[in-house]
Parts: C-alpha cells; structure tokens; sequence
C-alpha cells in the first residue's frame, strides 16, 4: 500500500478518536485531491442536533465549498469506518473516484453502531418499510421531472 493512503488513514483515525473527547461519535473522514487533504470531517450528529452530519457528508461539504463544485472527481475519500448507507449515496453522488475505509460496518455493529436495519429497509417494497409510506399526487409531481427533463440548459448531475 501507498505510504500516502497509510499517512492519509491515519488522519482520518486521529481525528475520529480526538472527535471523541469533543463529544463526538468515532468517526472521521479526510477527503484527498492531488495527494492533498483538502476537506476533513467528523461525526457531529449529537453536538449539531443533525442526524445527517456523519463524517463523510461533512467531509464532502467541505471539499465541495473549496472546490466550488458538486463534482468531486479527481477527489478520494479516507474514512475511519466503512460507510453507512447515506454517506455510501453521498460519496456515489460526490462522484468520489476511491473510498479507503478502516473498521468495517460489523465494527461499528460492534459498538451499537448498527446500520442493517437500514440495508434490509432498501429491500423491501415502499409498503412493507418500517416508516408508514404512502405515495401520493404523483400525477401532479410529475409535471416538475417532465420540465426538468425537457429543460434545454439544465446543469446534469
């Protein structure tokens, strides 16, 4: 393995165990350009009161503010643990080209960080979730994908 990628996981360790002491949840990720970190992020669900700032998605937002885009190619992602499945749809959204990982989801499960639950949700059909779903008005949604789809100067993601 590439001294960088060690040198570049280990960052992400040490900011996953120093989040700890700053009651935050063990996690971090650094996110790389050019052999550059150039965003880092930590668990910070419980002191922002956001269920959606995991270390990777705060990774993510930073390196895309700096870099003014969406588009993260050129970019990889070094996360102290594998990914649950938002941050997993984040860096795919991200368009990432690498994810590095350290300790694996069974790890995570280890500690009562249990994301199954989650996998097995994507599998059922809408109606059998956990979470009551019902679609609705999905005729009157409709009209908004069919302008998008039809809008000549839209910027594709």
């Amino acid at each position: 393995m590439c001294k960088n990628h060690e040198e570049f996981m280990r960052e992400a360790i040490n900011i996953s165990t120093k989040n700890i002491d700053e009651n935050g949840g063990p996690f971090g990720a650094v996110i790389v350009k050019d052999g550059k970190v150039i965003a880092r992020g930590v668990n910070r669900v419980t002191s922002n009161n956001d269920p959606t700032a995991h270390a990777e998605v705060n990774a993510i937002r930073e390196a895309a503010s700096k870099l003014g885009t969406f588009d993260l190619k050129g970019c990889e992602i070094y996360s102290s643990c594998e990914p649950c499945p938002m941050c997993l749809g984040a860096i795919y959204w991200a368009h990432l080209d690498k994810l590095y990982f350290a300790n694996t989801k069974q790890d995570a499960r280890d500690i009562d960080f249990d994301d199954s639950f989650i996998y097995e949700e994507l599998d059922l059909p809408f109606e059998k979730r956990k979470i009551p779903t019902k679609q609705i008005l999905r005729e009157e949604a409709i009209a908004a994908f069919h302008k998008w789809r039809d809008k000549a100067d839209k910027i594709e993601y």
